[in-house]
C-alpha cells in the first residue's frame, strides 16, 4: 500500500507527452533524420523503447528454462563453455596447447583431427586431458564416422563412461558445399553420413553432437544477422526433415545438431539473434511433434567474427571480441570461442591464445555473467530486436522452404544472392567509412608497419577451387581487407608518398579540415605533413615546394577558399602530382577545377576509389 501511495505521485506519462516534448526539443528538426536510424537488416531504431512496444510477443510469459526457450534454457545460472580452438595438425603440439588452455580456464576444446588414423594418434592427441570434464569437439576429419569409431574405442580403453561424454564433430554438409562448390559425397551421399552418424552416437555417444550448422561461414561471408540466423535454421530443419524422413527419429536428429553462428560488433542486435535462435528452433520442432522435450533445446555455439578482424591496429580487435563474447554470454549461448586478436595475419601463438581465453574469463570470473540468469531480461529494446529478427528471419525460412528446402535454394543461389547483396552493401559502407573500422579505414596509426609481421600464408583467403562446380562457392573475408592492401602497397613501395596539409585562414576550418585529410591519407599509410597555418597563400606554396611533396591539400574555410585557391594552384601546378582540396563548396567546384584543382575530399568521397586512384598515380 504504501507503495502505491508513493507511485501515485509519478503519474504515467504518455508517449504522445514524449513526443510532444522530444518534437519541442527538436526545434522542427527532421525526427526520422535525427534521431531514427536503421540497422544493416533495414530495422528502424527508435530513440527509445515502452512497454507498449512489447505487446502481442506471448514467449514473455514464459520464464528461463521453459519453452520456447528465448529466455534461455538454464533456469538457474548462465553457464556456458569457454571454448579454444586449435588448428595445430601437429598431434603432439595440439596436446600441449590443449593442457596449457585446460589448466588456465578452457572447458571447451576445438580439434584438428585431421591426422587421427588410430587409436594410438587419438591417445597422443589427447594425452592428460580428462574428457569426461572437459568437452572434446573435431574439426577438419576426413572421416568423422571413422574417427568416432576411434573416440570410441580410445574412451574405452582409457575406461571412460561413453554415456557421459560431451563433444561434438564438425561434419556441415551445408559449409563443404558453400566453400566447395559441390557436396563432399553428394548431396544423398552426404545425409546418408549424416544418418549412419547420428544412428552410431544414438547408441554410443548419446550426449555427442555429430551434426554442425555453423553459420559462421555465412557471417563471414558478410551476411545481416537476420539473413544468417534464417539460412541457418533452414539448413538445421533440412537435416531433421531429410533424415527422419530416411527413418531417423526426430529427438535423435535434433539433439545431435550443434549450431554455430558468427558474432559480429552490433552489440544489441546479436544478443537478440541469439535469443530469437532459440524461439524459432522451438517454433519449427513444435511441428514435428518430438516425444522428448530434449528436441527444442538447441545447443547454440558462438564464434568471434573474422569479418570484423583488421591487421592494422590489431590491438583493437581485443575490445571488438570482447564485446561479441559479451553479446554471446549474455544472450545465453552454449559455447563460446574467441578467435585470438592476431587471428587475421599469423599463426595463433600462446600470448594470443591466453587473451582470448582470459576475455571469456573475466566476463565470467569478474562481471560474473554466468551467475545470472536471462541477462537481457527486462529490456525493451531488446525484447523488441528479438521479435524483430525472429521475423526477419522466418521470411527467409519460409523462402527457402517454398523453393523445397535449403539443398535446392542452394542450387538456385538463393542463399548467395542474398548474402552476396548484403555483403557488396557493407562493402561500400566500408568504402565511403559510413562504417568505420578504427584504425584501418579511420584514425589510422601513421608510424605502424604491419607488412614484416604478416606471414605470407595470411591475409586474404583463397577458397578451395573445385572443377566444375555444382553450386556456386561463398567467398568468407574480412572487411577491412581493401584497405590493408592499399596500406600493403605502400609499405612495400621505394619510395613513401607525402602530403603535406596547406592551411590557412580560420583556426577552426583549417584543423578541422586538416584532421581530416590527415585521416583519408593516413589510412593508404601517405607520409602526412601538417602545418599550424601560413600567414599568406604564396607563403604556404613556397614551404610545400621545400617540402618535396607528392599531394598538397588545401586545409580552409569555404569563404576563405576564394583567396587561398588561385594564388596556391598557380604557384603549385605541374610542380607537384596532385592538388586537393579539402570539403566541396558545390557552387565554386568547377571555378577551383579551372584553377587546378584534381581532386576534392570530403565526407561523401568514396575514399576507398579515391585512394586507389591516387595509388595508381603516386606509386
Amino acid at each position: 500500500m504504501e507503495d502505491n501511495r508513493l507511485f501515485s505521485e509519478f503519474p504515467p506519462v504518455s508517449t504522445e507527452k514524449w513526443e510532444e516534448v522530444i518534437n519541442k526539443d527538436l526545434k522542427g528538426a527532421d525526427y526520422e533524420k535525427k534521431l531514427v536510424w536503421r540497422t544493416l537488416e533495414g530495422f528502424k531504431v527508435k530513440p527509445y523503447y515502452r512497454a507498449e512496444d512489447l505487446e502481442g510477443l506471448e514467449y514473455l510469459d514464459s520464464n528461463p528454462g521453459e519453452m520456447p526457450y528465448t529466455r534461455g534454457k538454464q533456469a538457474a545460472g548462465n553457464v556456458w563453455e569457454v571454448r579454444q580452438d586449435i588448428l595445430i595438425q601437429d598431434l603432439k603440439e595440439a596436446n600441449r596447447v590443449a593442457l596449457d588452455a585446460v589448466e588456465r580456464g578452457a572447458t571447451s576444446l576445438g580439434l584438428c583431427a585431421k591426422n587421427v588414423k588410430s587409436v594410438d594418434d587419438m591417445a597422443t592427441l589427447l594425452k592428460g586431458i580428462y574428457i569426461n570434464a572437459v568437452s572434446v569437439n573435431f574439426t577438419c576429419a576426413e572421416n568423422y564416422f571413422d574417427l568416432l569409431k576411434i573416440y570410441v574405442e580410445y574412451a574405452r580403453r582409457e575406461s571412460y563412461d561413453t554415456g557421459v561424454l560431451c563433444g561434438s564433430v564438425g561434419f556441415d554438409m551445408f559449409r563443404y558445399a558453400l566453400r566447395h562448390g559441390q557436396f563432399h559425397r553428394g548431396e544423398e551421399g552426404d545425409l546418408e553420413m549424416a544418418g549412419q552418424l547420428v544412428e552410431y552416437a544414438s547408441v554410443e555417444l548419446p550426449k555427442f553432437r555429430v551434426l554442425t550448422v555453423d553459420g559462421s561461414l555465412l557471417n563471414g561471408a558478410g551476411a545481416n544477422a537476420v539473413q544468417e540466423l534464417g539460412f541457418t535454421l533452414a539448413a538445421a530443419n533440412e537435416l531433421v526433415s531429410r533424415l527422419t524422413d530416411m527413418g531417423a527419429k526426430m529427438e535423435h536428429v535434433a539433439r545431435s545438431i550443434a549450431v554455430n553462428f558468427g558474432v559480429g560488433s552490433t552489440y544489441f542486435t546479436e544478443m537478440a539473434k541469439i535469443r530469437a535462435a532459440r524461439l524459432l528452433w522451438s517454433k519449427i520442432v513444435e511441428q514435428y511433434k518430438p516425444e522428448c522435450d530434449c528436441a527444442y533445446k538447441l545447443f547454440i555455439g558462438a564464434t568471434t567474427s573474422r569479418w570484423n578482424q583488421s591487421v592494422y591496429d590489431p590491438y583493437v580487435n581485443m575490445l571488438r571480441s570482447t564485446t561479441e563474447a559479451m553479446s554471446a554470454a549474455v544472450a545465453g549461448a552454449d559455447s563460446i570461442s574467441v578467435l585470438p586478436f592476431d587471428n587475421a595475419y599469423k599463426e595463433a601463438d600462446d600470448f594470443g591464445y591466453r587473451i582470448a581465453r582470459n576475455q571469456q574469463l573475466l566476463l565470467k570470473e569478474e562481471s560474473y555473467l554466468d551467475k545470472i540468469v536471462d541477462p537481457a531480461a527486462g529490456s525493451y529494446y531488446i525484447e523488441n530486436l528479438t521479435d524483430q529478427i525472429a521475423r526477419g528471419a522466418w521470411e527467409h525460412f519460409l523462402k527457402v522452404e517454398e523453393m523445397g528446402g535449403y539443398c535446392k535454394a542452394l542450387r538456385a543461389g538463393y542463399v548467395q544472392d542474398e548474402v552476396e547483396k548484403t555483403a557488396r552493401e557493407r562493402d561500400k559502407n566500408i568504402a565511403t567509412r559510413k562504417t568505420t573500422i578504427l584504425g584501418t579505414n579511420q584514425y589510422p596509426n601513421l608510424l605502424e608497419k604491419m607488412g614484416e609481421k604478416v606471414s605470407p600464408e595470411f591475409g586474404t583467403q583463397t577458397e578451395p577451387r573445385t572443377p566444375n562446380p555444382e553450386l556456386r562457392v561463398l567467398k568468407e573475408y574480412r572487411g577491412a581487407e581493401p584497405f590493408e592492401v592499399l596500406r600493403m602497397q605502400t609499405e612495400k613501395a621505394t619510395r613513401r608518398p607525402k602530403v603535406f596539409l596547406l592551411t590557412y585562414g580560420n583556426l577552426a576550418m583549417r584543423k578541422a579540415r586538416s584532421g581530416f585529410a590527415t585521416n583519408f591519407f593516413g589510412v593508404a599509410g601517405y607520409e602526412i605533413i601538417d602545418n599550424p597555418g601560413f600567414a599568406t597563400p604564396e607563403e604556404g606554396a613556397e614551404a610545400a615546394l621545400k617540402s618535396g611533396a607528392d599531394v598538397v591539400v588545401l586545409c580552409s574555410s569555404d569563404d576563405e577558399y576564394a583567396q587561398l585557391t588561385e594564388p596556391v594552384c598557380k604557384a603549385l601546378k605541374g610542380k607537384v602530382k596532385s592538388l586537393v582540396l579539402a570539403g566541396f563548396p558545390k557552387e565554386m567546384v568547377e571555378t577551383y577545377k579551372g584553377y587546378g584543382i584534381d581532386e576534392f575530399i570530403h565526407v561523401k568521397t568514396n575514399v576507398l576509389e579515391s585512394l586507389t586512384a591516387f595509388q595508381k598515380q603516386l606509386l
